[in-house]
């Protein structure tokens, strides 16, 4: 999984990088064209479990790619940035809601509505950039067109031309109606305002007594398909991800924060982008994977390596619940809880498969 965190600056995007990478990279705003990048290991008490069961020399836990893009200073954005971002399975918006005189807002005043409206502006720009492109180059092609080629071109030009209508009333791509079969034709683009959103509102410490009901407020406000809204203090998360786990806990106990942003925010994102975990247990290792929901078993074994897809005999299933129960894969397969499932098998949130082929 990739996300890219995107936000005006000043917003706190690279706090919040840190604070779910335990990276240092520097704050403040910047405008080179390489974003920093960095990787957040999956909280998952499962594995942890599994780690019980089996002790295996190594247990890996499935990881999150996040790329926190420079914000571009002209208000558009640019070549580099679209590379980045267009890549991306999902983006994350910081949104500034804290108020700081050492840190001035670019705008001259904290306005969280006017700061998305701003840059989905620039996301539907990019977007209709796109797309004026694309129906140009139909166009061109239609004059000297086949009858087959015609027809697929046609349907094309109609799509885009409806997505840019809404686009141009401020109706994002992730919000307009659109079949399965068109959004997936309209996948190669990697259009902005297609890809699911989490924002994530950077709330000051002093308000972090009313997080709960801010967010509450917030996700009424802004409800709508494929985007999901979180509240969280990013100075004092990244503070507190700098401590061991023990520490850090301690500290969120007392300021009565129930869970680190990074289990929060990684948890919003599989939801948001319909993901789900499995396990493998080979080779002395216990790991974890991340695939989308209804992803077949065959699938799965090409996310592991392309010869297991390519040489897919079958996979034997156990769920996870299954197995803590009975406490082993032998035991589970006297159980009959072990079953061996084909290439069309839907996995489950929580297999653990042990996958047969033969290349």
């Amino acid at each position: 999984m990739e996300i890219g965190i995107i936000g005006l600056p000043k917003s706190g995007k690279t706090t919040l990088f840190n604070t779910l990478t335990r990276g240092k990279a520097e704050i403040g705003t910047y405008t080179t064209a390489e974003p920093n990048v960095g990787m957040a290991k999956v909280p998952d008490p499962r594995l942890e479990a599994l780690d019980k069961i089996f002790q295996p020399k190594r247990k890996i836990p499935a990881e999150v790619r996040y790329i926190d893009v420079a914000a571009p200073t002209k208000r558009e954005l640019g070549g580099e940035f679209l590379a980045h971002l267009s890549q991306t399975d999902g983006l994350l918006h910081v949104v500034r809601a804290f108020e700081d005189e050492k840190v001035p807002h670019i705008e001259g005043s904290i306005d969280p509505e006017r700061d998305i409206k701003i840059l989905e502006l620039e996301l539907t720009l990019s977007d209709l950039s796109i797309m004026e492109k694309r129906l140009n180059k139909i166009e061109a092609s239609l004059k000297g067109a086949k009858a087959h080629e015609r027809e697929a071109f046609a349907k094309e030009e109609a799509l885009l031309a409806r997505l840019k209508v809404a686009l141009e009333g401020e109706v994002p791509i992730r919000e307009q109606e659109l079949s399965e079969d068109e959004r997936k034709s309209i996948s190669g683009y990697q259009f902005l305002s297609a890809k699911p959103l989490l924002m994530v509102f950077n709330i000051g410490e002093e308000r972090l007594p009313q997080a709960s009901s801010l967010e509450d407020e917030w996700r009424k406000k802004y409800r709508c398909p494929h985007l999901e809204v979180a509240v969280l203090c990013g100075k004092l998360e990244m503070e507190l991800a700098q401590l061991d786990d023990a520490d850090a806990q301690e500290f969120r106990s007392d300021m009565g924060i129930a869970e680190a942003a990074l289990n929060r925010i990684i948890k919003l994102s599989y939801d948001l982008l319909g993901l789900i975990s499995f396990f493998t247990v080979v080779s002395d290792e216990v790991k974890a994977w991340t695939i989308r929901r209804d992803t077949t078993a065959v699938q799965a074994a090409g996310k592991i390596h392309s010869d297991m897809e390519r040489g897919f005999i079958r996979a034997e299933v156990i769920g996870y619940e299954d197995l803590v129960k009975c406490g082993s894969i032998a035991e589970g397969r006297k159980g009959g809880l072990l079953h061996t499932e084909g290439k069309s098998y839907i996995v489950q949130d929580g297999d653990v498969i042990t996958f047969l082929f033969n290349v």
